[in-house]
């Protein structure tokens, strides 16, 4: 299940960062007095009233500007209303309305997107609401007066955020077809690899990096059985201007992440795994998506018996991070081993959806705290009573242990690598939670 995406947009310095924050619970965002440190299009999951929803924090939009990181920043805003369902639009009462506050709902009118006027830093609601209601000649609606820094207003503020998304956006989707997000950065060869699959030129192919402009659903039939692929606008390079901006073009892709189970990653063999490619793969991890990382461009490689061992054993030294990510190396331009990419994508599927019965899954504990003693501290040792697989997509296990505090990082991961090497769950992360129970 997908879920709906709120992008928090306006002009630099009215609390942007301050109220993705406090929604998110979190210092995610640096905040800081000056416009401009948003450099970054953030993201962070949030649920109001059990409604879950994908939160963007983005840099101030400044209309008219030719410096190259405000206009970066007013460009990359622009996605992440293209993207959003609802848009918060945030105003600063202590500032007034300004010109540029115009200037910015007049873009989000032409988006054509539903819209929620937040009027921020509304500390004293009897002070400054007669303020607040000089923002009604945005023309945009109702103003919602909150203070993000001392949290009031923001249950108001959310309720007209669930008024302007379909109950459906919540529902579990009924499609039970494969979905299959293709990311990685621009000319990597996404939308070469989803045509050379689909044995037609659907999604358009250019040399220009970027083509992609939006997130496009293509259905594949093989063998019989049916998947939805999700080719994706691809995430920039980094600016020649010193700012790291690399982070910018991320929305587009955590959007089709979302939607997907699982994920390829299209690396350009020639220029290897960049910061952008470990990105993206950390937000499949996070997101618990199937990974399959496809080395594009195999044939423009100088090759000898050790090339391909070689490779991977670099990608896998980058992007330790995910050792259980399947690797298939191809070239999309001339087919080589693309047959391979469907064999493996079937196999994430399956594992990705695997179940354990609880009886086994014990059996395969016992056997590994004999092997290996669990850890213990200052005379008390843990003890592990009892495992079960509490879900699947990803597969999700639920430990009940005698002590959380004794469960060292490295023992659990050393259970974990006990279960694959039993049951596989290749290209499938797995989730693992620890809790406590007294002894009988």
């Amino acid at each position: 299940m997908s879920k709906p995406i709120v992008a928090i947009v306006g002009r630099p310095n009215v609390g942007k960062s301050t109220l993705f924050n406090t929604l998110a619970g979190e210092k995610i965002s640096i905040v800081k007095d000056y416009p401009g440190v948003t450099r970054d299009r953030i993201y962070a999951d949030i649920a109001w009233l059990n409604r879950s929803m994908s939160l963007i924090d983005t840099g101030g939009i400044e209309m008219d500007t030719h410096d190259i990181m405000l206009s970066h920043m007013r460009e990359q805003a622009t996605i992440a209303i293209d993207t959003a369902d609802v848009i918060l639009f945030i105003t600063d009462v202590r500032q007034g309305l300004v010109d540029a506050d115009f200037k910015v709902a007049d873009m989000l009118r032409r988006a054509g997107k539903p819209v929620v006027l937040v009027v921020n830093k509304v500390d004293n609601f009897e002070k400054y609401m007669p303020d607040v209601y000089e923002f009604y000649n945005l023309g945009i609606g109702e103003p919602y007066p909150v203070s993000a820094s001392s949290k009031l207003g923001i249950g108001d503020m959310l309720d007209a955020v669930l008024e302007h998304i379909a109950p459906e956006k919540f529902e579990e989707d009924e499609d039970e077809r494969p979905r299959i997000a293709v990311v990685g950065k621009p000319n990597a060869g996404k939308s070469s690899l989803i045509n050379r699959l689909l044995g037609e030129n659907r999604v358009i192919v250019s040399e220009v990096a970027g083509t992609t402009r939006d997130a496009v659903d293509t259905e594949i039939i093989r063998d019989g059985k049916e998947y939805i692929f999700i080719d994706t606008a691809g995430i920039r390079r980094k600016n020649k201007i010193k700012e790291d901006l690399e982070k910018y073009s991320i929305i587009r892709t955590v959007a089709a992440i979302e939607r997907s189970d699982v994920v390829v990653l299209m690396i350009d063999a020639v220029e290897g795994v960049t910061e952008q490619d470990a990105k993206i793969a950390g937000i499949a991890h996070e997101r618990g998506r199937g990974l399959i990382i496809a080395v594009n461009k195999w044939d423009a490689i100088e090759k000898d018996n050790h090339t391909v061992k070689e490779y991977t054993n670099k990608v896998r030294e980058i992007l330790s991070f995910v050792p259980y990510a399947e690797i298939v190396f191809i070239s999309a331009l001339t087919g080589q081993r693309t047959d391979k990419v469907f064999e493996r994508i079937e196999t994430v599927i399956q594992f990705h959806s695997m179940r354990v019965q609880t009886g086994v899954l014990n059996e395969i504990l016992m056997e590994a705290v004999a092997m290996q003693q669990p850890p213990s501290d200052k005379g008390k040792r843990l003890k592990i009573f009892y495992m079960t697989q509490v879900s699947t997509k990803p597969p999700t296990f639920v430990l009940f242990v005698n002590s959380k505090e004794l469960m060292h990082f490295s023992y659990q991961r050393y259970i974990e690598n006990r279960i694959r090497d039993t049951f596989g769950f290749t290209g499938t992360p797995i989730r693992m939670f620890i809790r406590e129970r007294k002894e009988k």
